[in-house]
Parts: structure tokens; sequence; C-alpha cells
């Protein structure tokens, strides 16, 4: 083979070898989409499941890189992004009850079942309490995803979904930031840190509040007198990582700042332009990186016997405790038990926001490797379980309950 070495310099060639990597993750997407839409379920379950046939479990082929893992990144951000700019908020301020008793029995029961089931495994108070922490937090990008290609997004329970997962992920920030505070040994640097959370989050909101009444605006207006080509994508997608960026300075995960970024343009009158422009550019490019990093960073042949146990012990706990708080803020909100029990599935999901909050619990000690380890099938399989749940709930439903 030395005349091939000859033709060819490998060594050279290994710099450029992302290239294959990313025309790969786009052709097994759409070809494990189209596959999934064949047998009747999302196409994004068919992108994760590609996700995990390329990655480190079956082939082999593709493994978690800092390149894939940052495009991914952007791809869950422009998705909330878009999903931002989908969001009616006429219907959400409809579904503003709604979606905080979602939120807030969507939070209660996965934390108080976390914790109880890590004291019952054995574990101590700090990590059984990381543990419920960990059940807290919701990804919902896989379920805008889903309800976005079943023309549900803008249903009276795709609204209550988005808005509920919203309040959910500021209110396990702060939980988080609770139990990190209560467990550091800092002589109560904790209520400090507890404080300053507290004081960013209200300040994120007063910016997010300011820009969109007053500065996007007016700046979209001013930049279409720009001379370039494609100013109102370039503004659009600066607006979306901007505020993504300030929301993590914040103490807040990207996603939110990106999803009020296009909730604040959804009410001028570039959004259905910008819409269809980000949508070109994500679902092309980022988005299919997303849902196959998540398969890649879950490597199932880790996990041993003896973790195997407390893995199904808490997979369904994540499940269960998701739904069902879900189900009965639906319930108590006014929708029907199939509309609630669709609100329920759509919580399930951890995605990249588990894998965070896991990663942060094994930074500062609050959880062992190898229940890392595990966390990372728990987040794979809650991901995994909710298109084909929300398709269970949803299909053949034409009637669309509201809330009375």
């Amino acid at each position: 083979m030395q005349w091939m070495d000859k033709f060819i310099d490998f060594t050279s060639l290994k710099h450029f070898h992302y290239l294959f990597e990313l025309a790969l993750i786009w052709f097994f997407v759409k070809i494990a989409g189209h596959l999934s839409k064949r047998i009747g379920q999302p196409s994004v379950m068919g992108e994760l499941l590609a996700g995990i046939i390329l990655g480190p479990t079956i082939l082999g082929w593709l493994h978690p890189t800092p390149l894939i893992k940052e495009l991914a990144e952007i791809g869950v951000i422009l998705l909330m992004f878009i999903a931002g700019l989908e969001t009616d908020m006429k219907e959400f301020r409809k579904s503003a009850f709604a979606s905080t008793l979602v939120a807030i029995l969507g939070v209660l029961l996965p934390f108080l079942g976390g914790f109880l089931t890590g004291i019952w495994l054995g574990f101590n108070t700090s990590t059984s309490a990381f543990i419920g922490t960990l059940l807290v937090a919701t990804s919902v990008s896989i379920s805008v995803q889903t309800l976005r290609e079943m023309g549900k997004l803008q249903s009276k329970e795709g609204v209550t979904i988005l808005g509920a997962a919203v309040l959910d992920d500021i209110l396990g920030i702060i939980i988080l930031s609770l139990v990190i505070g209560f467990t550091a040994d800092t002589n109560g640097g904790g209520v400090v840190d507890l404080f300053i959370l507290f004081s960013k989050i209200i300040l994120f909101f007063v910016f997010v509040w300011v820009m969109g009444k007053k500065v996007l605006p007016w700046a979209f207006h001013k930049s279409t007198d720009l001379m370039t080509s494609e100013i109102i994508l370039t503004f659009g997608l600066i607006t979306a990582l901007g505020f993504a960026y300030i929301a993590e300075m914040m103490g807040m995960a990207g996603i939110v700042g990106s999803y009020f970024a296009g909730l604040m343009l959804s009410l001028t009158p570039y959004h259905e332009e910008l819409f269809a422009k980000v949508e070109t550019l994500s679902y092309s490019f980022f988005v299919p990186i997303f849902f196959v990093n998540i398969g890649l960073v879950a490597n199932i042949s880790e996990i041993n016997s003896t973790l195997l146990g407390q893995m199904i012990l808490l997979t369904i706990v994540a499940i269960l405790t998701k739904l069902i708080g879900g189900a009965i803020g639906g319930r108590l909100a006014g929708f029907n038990q199939r509309s609630a029990f669709g609100i329920g599935a759509g919580m399930i999901a951890r995605g990249e926001v588990g894998l965070i909050v896991g990663s942060i619990g094994l930074s500062k000690g609050l959880i062992p490797h190898d229940l890392f380890t595990a966390t990372i099938v728990i987040v794979l399989i809650t991901t995994l379980v909710t298109p084909p749940l929300l398709k269970a709930f949803f299909s053949n439903h034409k009637k669309i309950a509201s809330p009375k």
C-alpha cells in the first residue's frame, strides 16, 4: 500500500477528517429520519438513534469532539430561537396559568421522587438531593421538534409545554443553586450566591423586556438601510446568540435566552421572513448535529451490571414523575385527561439540560463517576421515549382541548 501513501497524504488528511464526519452525520440523519417517519414515528426518533448507531455504543464511526459539541450547542440554541419565533403571544398569555401549574408540579414530583429514591438506594443526603435536581431538568427541544412535525406546536398543549419548560428551567436552576449552596462548605457563601443568582435572573428578564420593547424593533428597522445581503437573517442570528450568551452569563441556560430572543422578535414585522430563513439554515446544518450528538455522548457499553438496577429504577422514576406531575398540572388547568398526559409527556425529555446538570454534579463532587455514566443513559432514555409518547397522546387528536 506504499503507492497509496504516495498518492494520498493521509497524514495531512487527518486535519480535514471533520469534513467527512459532518457529511456522515447529515447523510445518516436524513436517512434515519425518513425511515422513522415510514414506520409512523417522528423523524427526530430516527435522528437520535442515528447518533447511537454511529457513536461508540455500536459502530464507533463517530465520537464526541469539541467541534461537534459546539455545533450541537448552536443547533439547540437555534432550535429554541425558532420555537420562540413561532410562539403566538396571545395563546402564550392564555396558557400562562396552565404553564405555571405544569412547571411547579413538574418540578416538585421529580425532585421528591429522585431525592427519596437516592436515599432508598443508600446515597447520602447531598447526592440524593442532586439526583432529585437532575430529574427536575427538562429539555423541551425534542418535544418542540416532535410537536412541529405533528402540527401541534401552536396548539394549547404545545404552548403550555413551551411555557412550562421555560419556567421549569428557571426553577431547576434555582434548585441546583440551592443544592450546591447548601452542600458547599462555605460558611454562608451559598446564601450569598443564591441572592446573587436571584438578582441575575431578575436583571435578565428586565433586559429581555427593554430589548424586546425598545431596542430590537428600532435596530431591525435601521438594519434594513444597510447595503449588504441577508441583513435580517444576520441580525436575527446575532440576537439569538447574544441573548443565549447573556442568559449563560446570568447563570441560566442559553436556550432560555434564545427562546426569549425569538419570542421578542415574533412581535416585530420581520418575524415571518426571519423564521423562514433561520429554519432553512438550522435544519440543514446545525440541528441534525445536535440530535446526533445526544447519541454520541452516551456510550451504553460502559454501563456495568452493578449500575443496571439503579439505572432502571431512576429511569422509571424520571419518566413517571414528569409524566404524572405534568398531567396533574394540566388537569388542574382544565385540560382533558388525554391532553394533560400529552403535556406531561412533553416534559419528560432531559436532553442536553440533563447532561449539563449531570456534568456540574460530577465536577462539584456531588455524584460519583459511575452514577454520572448512568445519568447519561437516563437522559438518553427519557429523550428517546418522548417522541413516541407525544405521538401516542396527540396522534389522531383532531379536536384540541383547551383549558376551561
